[in-house]
């Protein structure tokens, strides 16, 4: 999975991509100009906390191993960034199958 795409399943789960049936794709993006919790702390911590992630739900064995050694910073952002896009992906896939 592409950053970009990560961080489309990421906002779903944050609540800030909408389903609308008026948009071709049936979501509309609300998040913030510029918003990106993969380079932004701030914005990985807001994540967290709306998606009610705290340190234990990260694998952080397989998710931040290659990162930690180079920028912990950047290794805590990915792996809040990778646990909140399975929470999108999961929302995603209920959606399709109640519709």
């Amino acid at each position: 999975m592409n950053d970009g795409e990560l961080l489309e399943l990421a906002a779903k789960a944050a609540g800030l991509w909408e389903n609308n049936a008026g948009n071709k794709s049936g979501w509309e993006c609300n998040y913030p100009l510029g918003w990106n919790p993969l380079e932004n702390d701030g914005d990985a911590l807001r994540l967290a906390v709306k998606c009610n992630l705290s340190p234990p739900y990260f694998n952080w064995d397989t998710e931040v191993a290659g990162y930690i050694g180079t920028n912990p910073y950047a290794a805590t952002r990915r792996a809040i960034v990778r646990a909140a896009a399975e929470i999108g992906k999961r929302m995603a896939h209920e959606q399709s199958a109640a519709a």
